[in-house]
């Protein structure tokens, strides 16, 4: 090597070249590449260490410092003890010297590499490496150091990396866990000092008896000592002491993030740690807002009180409420830590109060606008931990007044100053009434004590959320909230709002249904007013009618209401549920007036025809109307069930009333749908069309006059045609009214031989151009062009399909009458399937008919024409096909052969003897010719169809390869179990196996679950051919996936196979596999391969054994990487 100065002043040089903007990524490469080479050098940490000691280069320092770490990390076990004593020694000692002037992100990179040392040689070889670090922190000119290392410390001993063997991660968590009352005592005490040292607790007088918290906080906490300790004013810190602070808070932060609760935690640390808490709600200019002047602390220092110091001060109650975060998160309480934990919600509550305090200089809000964001978000998580981990805890405590704490939060909940900040807080709401939901079920005979416990609370909460998404008290905010965009929940942030204070609202209603009636009611009632007497306002001049409203503030102020309208709809439609069951009696009235008036308004609203109006504010008026029809059609759809029970109860006497809503309603439903209408409008009545249809099925229905005319409507070829989603509905709304039994009525009054006759005529009319086709598909071709040809295909078996679905679980004889209607519209789809079978995109909608075909009316169908159909889809898919199909990624061709083996899984599930000729024909198309295509391909397209069919072609037809009873299996041992179709168990078998070589986790999720469960139901794992010539084939393959921890997710699953497949033979896989295993793992040597057999404990139980397994992973690759980082010719011992 050269001079270790002519090598520093290279390593300069190369280094300002590597990082100059001109320098070519080629001589990049070539630098990094001769640096990469320097550092494999053995010595080569001498010249680092030269290089550290004499150069101020920021790149030349961080070099050094990664060659460092790459030595201690990699090749320490082949580095001379007496090297190895140098460098203990010389780092810690440039650290010592240095560190002040060392830039911060070189100081602390070189606080991880001396941690790094002690990570693998404290206390054996380094045994003062942990007391050097409390000593630095004992001493004021290094406590800042000290405390970083015992962060660093904490991260890396804690909570280590896989570069260390399993007993050495145990035996550092055991050295450290000793060392935790010494180090929270120091810390606590560092955080006390500087606290007391910059208070002026003297000069405070006490607070005053009368002022508004005097009252509350002794209540909130134990007597006056706390309120008055915590009403101290808070101090004023210098610089130093705001960085000392904020190190000690972040050690403790990471410290409480994986020591056990215990009494180390003392009090006075805990008060400590809320002292600081009370940093960030201590409005001082917050949000980085300077609102106060400089100042002088008592000890005579300059204190940053400008807005710099107000962010730091702002970021120690960060820090501190992370910390009471990482103790509130803890699920798992030792019971003589529970006082603890009462004294710290105490603490926290009031901070809680500290910060919903109103007085004349801040409301609440501009008070919550000042604090720090990410303070108040971390007091929200505190908020959401106490009350989902520790309120069942502390509830009953008659030192933790509930009610005032709720009181509280109501205050923080509607005085947020972010739309995220209440979301959050609604959460934590909606956290509390399932908590409290599931107390009152657990607990009805006190239902109502623990009830007006909190019904203050829950009629405020109700009442605030209400007013909170009506315009005409929260117009401000709501106006911002963004109607367009959509997040990833396909929601918008004004439908998220609204939805979240709807559950809020909902969880209320089943807790107080009278009560939350009462209060939704009248307001929605009010709206409805304004809504039903804008018919004095339409003006008819021609054609054209116009809503004679055009003053702006009118505008306005009817665009509130009608949004306003809207969300109550809502409101009212998310509470149908509560009105059902057995409550259906008792508050049958309000539900009555309820769907009486949606009714009234729907029928109005289609009557008058709101949505064709011209309006003064086209662009917001038109949207509204349309809005507010379709949510009053939404909204009584919400109450189908509540009709359907109704209409059960009333059957038995007089239907007058009943009568009346449900011809209203259709009256109301039938002018909507048409192709004219706006499509939202179209869809809300085509959903309350199926609703009634399904849900309710009146007897009267199919002759009600508005029903008739929708029949002629969609039956009507010369008629413009409804859009397709809308046609869809339609069509199953008519066939559902035809084919579903009527509820409450025997067998022989269903009618049934006249229902099916007008089934028969509606499908004749849906498919009359369609079944044209048949026979003659190219001169239709010629007629209609072939782009309107594929349309009529496709939308034609759409709403088929739709139809099979909509009757598939119903009763036999529903299923009967349809097929009949629909036998001539299959027998055409099987004729042109082969005309379309190079237009994947008509195939795949083909296929998905016949798949619900099979799925929904397999019986109906019958043997031979179902045979006729697997036989035509089997001769279509040849290995041509099939390979032309899969060959697009993603396309429509792969979704066809995903449909065609989802076709092919139902005829292998269905029970007898009917298909069984089709298994090997299935097992052949599927390892022959399917597989052989996406075997090696990286995308999972079909595959996950493909073993699936796999699956259920073993799960179900189990006795195609193995042929004894259960019986017989018992009476006979295993050894001479008869098989057959060996050859093609075997090749499923492998294809299994070699899914498991393959990235896509999915894929291997799926399988991995299929071989678990085939063993749970048929014992697959026990079976003597696997058992002697697969079982540890399996082992070995999920072992080295664990070891190359390509599929991490899946540890658990992976472990738990493992042992399902060992448990067959433990003896075999102790005595036999394990070895085998080991002496074929290259990377290790064989005193190496010992001790990871010997630790491999020969344990039988589910939980010993996976702990062994994760030992030996963790273990061998820790091996590896030690090894394959030595020096060559080193010696291990």
């Amino acid at each position: 090597m050269a001079s270790e100065e002519a090598s520093l002043r290279a390593l300069e040089s190369l280094m300002t070249e590597f990082f100059h903007s001109c320098t070519t990524n080629q001589r990049k490469r070539e630098i990094e590449e001769l640096l990469n080479n320097f550092a494999q050098q053995i010595g080569a940490w001498r010249f680092c260490l030269y290089f550290l000691s004499n150069t101020h280069n920021e790149y030349v320092m961080m070099y050094s410092l990664t060659v460092f770490e790459n030595l201690i990390n990699k090749m320490w076990m082949g580095v001379a003890s007496e090297d190895k004593v140098e460098i203990r020694t010389c780092l810690p000692k440039l650290l010592l010297s240095e560190h002040k002037v060392l830039p911060y992100f070189i100081r602390n990179k070189l606080c991880k590499v001396i941690v790094d040392i002690g990570r693998q040689d404290w206390p054996m070889f380094y045994h003062d490496f942990f007391s050097s670090t409390l000593q630095l922190i004992q001493s004021p000119s290094t406590c800042a150091l000290g405390l970083i290392l015992l962060k660093t410390t904490s991260e890396e001993l804690a909570c280590p990396r896989e570069d260390l063997s399993v007993a050495r991660k145990d035996e550092l968590r055991k050295l450290l866990l000793q060392q935790v009352p010494t180090v929270l005592g120091l810390l606590s005490g560092i955080l006390e000092t500087i606290w007391e040292k910059h208070s002026v607790t003297a000069a405070t007088p006490p607070p005053s008896p009368t002022s508004a918290d005097g009252d509350n906080l002794n209540n909130l906490l134990q007597g006056p000592y706390y309120s008055k300790l915590l009403s101290q004013p808070v101090p004023l810190l210098d610089g130093e002491s705001e960085h000392l602070c904020s190190l000690a808070l972040e050690c403790l932060a990471h410290l409480f993030s994986w020591i056990p609760l215990s009494t180390s935690i003392t009090p006075s640390l805990l008060a400590t740690i809320f002292h600081f808490a009370r940093l960030g709600c201590d409005v001082r200019g917050g949000r980085g807002k300077s609102k106060s002047g400089g100042g002088l602390s008592l000890n005579g220092s300059t204190c940053l009180a400008d807005g710099d110091a107000s962010l730091e001060q702002a970021r120690l109650g960060v820090l501190a409420m992370t910390c009471i975060n990482e103790l509130m998160s803890k699920n798992c309480v030792p019971l003589d830590f529970e006082e603890y934990l009462l004294r710290m919600f105490q603490q926290t509550f009031f901070l809680l109060q500290k910060l919903t305090r109103d007085n004349n200089a801040h409301t609440v809000k501009s008070r919550l606008e000042d604090v720090d964001d990410s303070y108040m978000e971390k007091f929200t998580d505190f908020l959401r931990l106490f009350v989902s981990v520790h309120l069942r805890r502390i509830e009953s405590n008659a030192q933790f007044p509930v009610v005032q704490f709720l009181e509280l939060l109501f205050k923080y909940t509607f005085h947020q100053p972010t739309h995220e900040g209440y979301f959050s807080c609604l959460d934590i709401w909606t956290i509390f009434l399932d908590y409290l939901t599931t107390k009152i079920k657990s607990r009805l005979a006190d239902r109502d004590t623990v009830l007006n416990r909190y019904r203050d609370a829950l009629v405020l909460l109700l009442r605030e959320v209400l007013n909170r998404i009506q315009f005409r008290y929260n117009q401000a905010q709501l106006e911002e909230l963004d109607d367009e965009t959509l997040d990833d929940d396909q929601q918008t942030e004004w439908q998220r709002y609204l939805r979240q204070s709807l559950e809020v609202v909902a969880k209320v209603m089943e807790l107080l249904p009278s009560h939350a009636f009462s209060t939704l009611f009248p307001v929605l009632q009010e709206n409805l007013e304004v809504y039903l007497g804008l018919r004095q306002f339409i003006v008819t001049s021609g054609s054209a009618r116009r809503l004679n409203i055009t003053a702006e503030n009118d505008c306005r102020r009817l665009h509130c209401s009608l949004r306003d309208l809207s969300s109550l709809l809502q409101a009212v439609g998310r509470l149908a549920e509560y009105f059902i069951g057995d409550v259906f009696g008792v508050r049958f009235n309000d539900a009555f007036t309820v769907v009486d008036r949606l009714v009234e308004v729907t029928c109005y609203a289609s009557q008058v025809s709101l949505y064709d109006l011209e309006t003064a504010v086209p662009s917001v008026l038109k949207p509204d109307l349309i809005d507010v029809h379709a949510q009053s059609l939404a909204a009584l759809q919400a109450y189908s069930h509540w009709l359907a029970q109704f209409y059960s109860e009333v059957q038995r006497q007089s239907q007058a009333r009943f009568l009346s809503l449900v011809t209203t309603a259709m009256d109301s439903i039938a002018p909507i749908i048409s192709s004219k209408v706006p499509e939202k409008l179209l869809l809300s009545a085509c959903h309350l069309l199926v609703s009634i249809a399904t849900t309710v099925r009146p007897v009267f229905l199919v002759t009600l006059p508005a029903v008739q005319n929708i029949f002629n409507l969609i039956t009507d070829t010369s008629a413009r045609r409804l859009p397709p989603e809308a046609r869809v509905l339609v069509c199953r709304a008519l066939n559902n009214t035809l084919l579903l039994p009527w509820p409450n009525l025997p067998e022989g009054e269903q009618q049934w031989t006249t229902r099916s006759s007008n089934h028969a005529s509606l499908l004749s009319a849906l498919t009359r151009d369609y079944r044209l086709l048949r026979g003659n598909a190219s001169l239709q071709h010629r007629r209609m062009g072939p782009e309107d040809m594929k349309t009529l295909v496709q939308q034609t078996l759409q709403v088929l399909k739709d139809i099979v679905e909509s009757i598939s679980g119903e009763s036999t004889k529903s299923r009967q009458i349809c097929y009949q209607s629909l036998q001539e519209s299959v027998q055409v789809s099987l004729v042109l399937f082969p005309v379309f079978i190079h237009q994947p995109d008509v195939t795949d909608e083909m296929l998905t008919f016949f798949l619900t075909l099979l799925q929904g009316l397999r019986v109906q169908m019958g043997v031979p024409f179902t045979e006729q159909i697997i036989q035509t889809f089997l001769n279509m898919f040849t290995r041509e096909q099939l390979a032309e199909s899969i060959h697009h990624e993603g396309s429509a061709g792969c979704r066809v052969v995903e449909k065609f083996l989802k076709i092919l899984q139902v005829v292998v599930q269905e029970p007898g003897q009917a298909f069984k000729p089709f298994l090997p024909s299935i097992i052949s198309l599927c390892m022959e010719q399917v597989y052989p295509i996406v075997a090696e391909r990286p995308s999972p397209d079909v595959k996950a169809e493909l073993f699936e069919l796999l699956y259920q072609v073993l799960h179900h037809n189990w006795r195609y390869f193995f042929k004894s009873s259960v019986l017989a299996s018992v009476q006979r041992a295993a050894s001479e179990e008869p098989m057959e179709n060996e050859a093609q168990f075997i090749a499923i078998m492998q294809a299994f196996g070699q899914s498991f070589l393959q990235p896509d986790i999915h894929i291997f999720r799926q399988n991995l679950s299929y071989l678990e469960s085939l063993n749970g139901k048929q014992k697959l794992y026990h079976k003597k051919l696997f058992r002697t010539s697969m079982l540890f084939h399996f082992i070995n393959v999920l072992l080295q996936v664990l070891v190359h921890r390509s599929h991490d997710l899946l540890q658990d699953e992976i472990a738990l196979a493992v042992y399902n497949m060992a448990s067959v033979d433990f003896d075999g896989f102790y005595s036999a596999f394990l070895p085998e295993f080991l002496s074929s793992c290259h990377g290790v040597d064989s005193n190496q391969r010992t001790v990871l057999g010997r630790n491999f404990k020969m344990d039988q139980d589910l939980p010993s054994f996976t702990q062994s397994v994760h030992r030996l992973v963790n273990d061998l690759r820790y091996y590896r990487l030690c090894n394959s980082s030595l020096p060559p010719g080193t010696v291990k011992l």
